[in-house]
């Protein structure tokens, strides 16, 4: 059995003056399939946190009460299993078949039921690889099936999801919603965040929109949700299936080129790729998961040496990867595909300060720039915020907000429209293209179809990844 009740619950971080949920009065019966909306910062992965027991007293105050057939949420965890927004916090052993394998350990299961089941779920998602791989060696998409491999194999009775494709490519996202539909049995509770609506409504059977500042806007069977509130939800910031954005009106003004990669590789992780970005131009770069793209997105923005090839920019006799700190800052901005990666600060100004700062502009220049980025990413009022408690959305805009902070002429951006909701998706594209027509380069790293066909100038695809699903084999 996995019910779901709460009542007046709310739960502010540590440190927070606004609440990230409040007021909230829900039921979630045992069987029930819930997709969870609401635009960006609204609660919803907070609100998957506390289902899951994993909000510490001690980093935040709450209210009300929330409960798990009767019990704390931190008293029925082995009844729950989750799977974050970034994979690699829940990856825990170096290789990929123990990764799924601890859980099970951890619950007693017997020996020889772990390693059967551990191929099952990792076939059931599409993982491409032999029960060893290690998973310092995955890609974000990868680490994510693993992940979600990892939750599946528990059986657990309330699954909670948190973006679960976010960072896969169209085949891969349809492989992880067939492989929940099939592990979500009528003894299964469900709850999913998910921006890509229309593709998550055949998993589920009631949609719950939660209303930003407190409680719930509406609550009911998918149909009735966007008949009666489709309109409204669209102007929010919803992905509302069938809505649509006008074409962005852009000029692309390409001229010198600002970076080269020419037979660039990196053993193991990325092979031979050649491509060119120069300023003025949006240069997409797409292909399947474990194609190399996010070590390409390194190379490009100097933090990372190729193990064969070459890469210029900017005129340097240099590599990029051996230039000063401070002149890779204020020439390239890189943001990663997991926005805490790069967060060093415990509040979201002093994050944005700090690039200004490091190439010695004044305290009050530093602040300028600061305050014209809160405004522009619409951080404004998470300015003292803790950068690690913000939600995925929030997290992504300001990683994009810290790569501004330096004025590069070129950015590297690694799936830069993760986690964003409708209205800040276009909000960001706005941005992106505003800083192509002035001049900028932009490198991006994508998945995402509509930034592809909205933004590129260029498209350039990389390969395939390795073959799979591989045969699995019990560790020696």
């Amino acid at each position: 059995m996995s019910d779901v009740r709460l009542r007046g619950f709310g739960w502010r971080h540590a440190g927070r003056r606004a609440w990230a949920v409040r007021g909230l009065d829900l039921d979630v019966r045992h069987g029930e399939r819930v997709l969870l909306l609401g635009p960006s910062g609204a609660g919803k992965s907070t609100l998957l946190g506390a289902l899951a027991g994993l909000l510490p007293e001690d980093s935040g105050e709450s209210e009300g009460t929330i409960e798990i057939d009767g019990l704390d949420p931190r008293k029925a965890r082995e009844q729950v299993g989750i799977v974050f927004q970034d994979p690699q916090t829940q990856l825990v052993m170096a290789r990929s078949g123990d990764d799924v394998a601890f859980g099970l350990e951890n619950r007693g299961i017997p020996a020889g039921d772990i390693w059967p089941r551990v191929s099952d779920v990792l076939d059931r998602v599409g993982f491409p690889y032999p029960i060893n791989r290690p998973t310092a060696a995955l890609s974000g998409g990868e680490a994510q099936r693993l992940a979600l491999a990892g939750v599946l194999a528990l059986r657990p009775g309330l699954l909670l999801l948190d973006e679960p494709t976010a960072n896969l490519d169209p085949p891969g996202a349809a492989l992880i919603r067939d492989a929940v539909a099939r592990a979500t049995g009528p003894e299964t509770t469900l709850i999913i965040v998910e921006h890509r609506v229309a593709e998550a409504l055949p998993l589920v059977d009631r949609v719950v929109v939660l209303e930003p500042g407190g409680g719930v806007r509406a609550d009911g069977e998918p149909e009735m949700i966007f008949a009666a509130y489709g309109d409204k939800l669209a102007e929010e910031g919803v992905w509302v299936p069938g809505f649509t954005f006008p074409s962005l009106t852009t000029r692309s003004t390409a001229t010198a080129d600002l970076v080269r990669a020419e037979h660039a590789t990196v053993t193991g992780r990325l092979a031979p790729v050649s491509l060119h970005a120069s300023a003025g131009e949006i240069v997409a770069v797409t292909g399947p998961n474990g194609a190399g793209k996010s070590t390409l997105a390194l190379l490009l923005g100097g933090l990372l040496a190729p193990s064969g090839g070459r890469i210029s920019a900017f005129g340097d006799k240099r590599p990029p990867h051996r230039w000063r700190a401070a002149t890779l800052a204020g020439r390239i901005g890189s943001v990663f595909q997991n926005p805490e990666h790069q967060f060093v600060t415990a509040r979201v100004a002093d994050e944005l300060a700090l690039g200004p700062r490091r190439l010695g502009h004044s305290p009050a220049e530093a602040g300028r720039i600061v305050d014209g980025l809160l405004q522009r990413l619409r951080l404004d009022r998470l300015a003292e915020a803790n950068p690690y408690t913000l939600s995925g959305g929030e997290a992504r805009r300001l990683s994009v907000a810290t790569a501004l902070a330096t004025a590069p002429r070129l950015l590297v951006l690694d799936e830069p429209t993760f986690g964003q909701d409708r209205r800040t998706w276009r909000e960001l594209a706005d941005l992106l293209a505003g800083l192509r027509d002035d001049g900028h380069g932009i490198v991006a790293v994508t998945h995402d179809e509509m930034f592809v066909h909205t933004l590129a100038d260029r498209t350039v695809p990389l390969g395939e990844p390795a073959p799979g699903p591989l045969p699995r084999r019990h560790p020696s």
